[in-house]
């Protein structure tokens, strides 16, 4: 696609290119992928288990970006608003498969901080191999936790699991991570 005609290499504003969209321009449908779809597939790896699933994720993602843009009102920016769409589809494909979600035995204590300094020295690509190791539960709680920002209270609500078990998923998805580092190092 590096022959793409000048109208396909579209740069202008986000309003623009929303417009156009908007209006069934193809060609702005192609700018919106072209301008984000590096940063939404970044996302959607995080959550998926492979390259294939995080791939499908971005697919379904634009669909419903496509679907929804006369419901973006302009609050806040634009890239957010997109990110939430494909945290939430990959969220629903994790749904889908039944996500494993068992809770920590009584006692284990979740708030557990010791060993994480040994992530400071590992890559970030080596970081994100590993995290999409983890199962689908964990990693999704983690991401959610540890990328996105969500609280545990918000994480129960979006997975439909109590925050003990969200709290207890990034316990063990801590551990398999340290368990993983050590292994390697």
């Amino acid at each position: 696609m590096q022959n793409m005609p000048e109208a396909y290499n579209h740069t202008g504003s986000d309003s623009d290119i929303i417009r156009g969209c908007i209006a069934g321009d193809i060609r702005m449908q192609e700018a919106l992928y072209r301008k984000y779809s590096a940063r939404m597939y970044a996302v959607c790896l995080r959550y998926a288990g492979s390259a294939d699933d995080a791939k499908d994720f971005l697919q379904e993602g634009f669909v419903k970006v496509y679907r929804n843009l006369e419901r973006f009102r302009g609050e806040g920016s634009f890239e957010g608003w997109m990110r939430r769409i494909f945290v939430r589809t990959a969220i629903e494909h994790l749904r889908a498969r039944r996500l494993q979600t068992a809770p920590l035995p009584e006692g284990h204590d979740t708030d557990d901080e010791s060993g994480w300094s040994a992530l400071d020295g590992l890559a970030l690509e080596d970081l994100m191999r590993m995290i999409r190791l983890l199962p689908d539960g964990y990693r999704t709680v983690f991401n959610l936790y540890a990328v996105e920002g969500y609280s545990h209270r918000e994480i129960g609500e979006m997975l439909g699991i109590s925050e003990g078990t969200s709290k207890s998923q990034l316990a063990r998805a801590r551990k398999a991570l340290q368990e993983m580092i050590g292994d390697k190092y």
